[in-house]
């Protein structure tokens, strides 16, 4: 599909749910909720998504690190919140994390599959880490609140995604069934070389456990902390639920938005805020202010990135990288 169609595609069914959503609640209501929202919520969401992209480019470190690949933590901090800005305006996470691989690569032009092995396994293992902490609230919710069966088989679902992932990732079978019968299919459009590449670099993670076992541990822990930031964009309009209630929500919306439905998640994410709150009995108005207000800390969270990426055009070009030793990875 080309690209100018699937972001016009991308754009209308974002149209398509807000407008939905803005037929489904009082626009003069959520404005006035929007506009007398406490400035120090919103403040402190801002400081946690912020202080939040430490951690992630941390975790990205450890998983480049355990493939022999060392990168210093601020240049990666630096890149990540390059990838998060332009997430802002591409679809959803996908759009930054391209980014990251593309840019990296640039740095490291002689391990690209470990490049964009490494990018995708910290997002794989990120959304495992989510789904230990919608677990763990979904328990720590039953026979607290009603009409969550919906919540638990999404949890399910997504479970058996990450799960089948995993199979594929690291099963000797499934590796060699890849490599010798599907791979070789892509030479004819050259895509053979980079594909194996790419999978090399994901199954050798098999012998990586220490490694993704940290990573889980920092992103269920990441996620958790996370949550908080939404869960004061809740109170900044009045919002008073428990957080309990958005370490349940908190996980499925990043899990949602991961998924390149629309441009940044737009439509989607107010849809859930409004679908997800309902069950807790807050009004859609409220619902949506408090999507809108987390829509803006995020926004705002990016601006970082984005200065990044404005000194960068004015000095042009980026750094190499210098040269290292890469051990070798084990590949069976």
């Amino acid at each position: 599909m080309r690209r100018s169609l699937r972001i016009g595609i991308q754009l209308a069914l974002s149209g398509a749910l807000i407008a939905y959503l803005v037929w489904q609640i009082d626009i003069g209501t959520t404005a006035e909720q929007i506009g007398s929202s406490n400035p120090l919520y919103l403040l402190a969401a801002l400081a946690i998504f912020v202080a939040s992209i430490w951690p992630l480019a941390w975790r990205w470190q450890i998983l480049l690190a355990s493939k022999g690949i060392h990168e210093p933590l601020g240049w990666l901090t630096k890149l990540y919140f390059v990838g998060y800005a332009v997430s802002q305006v591409l679809p959803t996470t996908v759009g930054g994390d391209a980014v990251r691989i593309v840019e990296h690569a640039r740095r490291r032009p002689e391990a690209k599959g470990e490049v964009a092995g490494a990018v995708l396994m910290e997002r794989a293992v990120g959304s495992a880490g989510t789904l230990v902490l919608v677990a763990v609230g979904l328990v720590l919710a039953a026979g607290r609140y009603d009409n969550i069966e919906v919540l638990v088989r999404i949890e399910f679902a997504s479970v058996a995604l990450v799960l089948l992932f995993g199979i594929l990732v690291f099963s000797r079978r499934a590796n060699a069934f890849l490599q010798e019968r599907v791979f070789p299919r892509g030479q004819a459009v050259r895509l053979q070389r980079p594909l194996t590449a790419l999978w090399t670099a994901l199954h050798g993670y098999r012998s990586q456990r220490r490694a993704l076992a940290l990573v889980l541990a920092i992103s269920a822990a990441l996620q958790f902390v996370r949550t908080f930031a939404i869960w004061a964009c809740g109170e900044a309009v009045g919002v008073n639920l428990s957080p309990l209630v958005y370490i349940i929500l908190g996980p499925l919306l990043f899990l949602i938005m991961m998924v390149p439905i629309t441009v940044n998640g737009l439509g989607v994410r107010e849809s859930f805020f409004v679908f997800f709150l309902g069950r807790f009995g807050v009004e859609p108005d409220a619902a949506f202010a408090v999507g809108f207000l987390f829509f803006a800390v995020t926004l705002v969270a990016g601006l970082p990135g984005g200065l990044i990426l404005a000194w960068r055009s004015v000095r042009g070009g980026s750094a190499a990288a210098p040269k290292t030793e890469r051990a070798p990875a084990e590949t069976n």
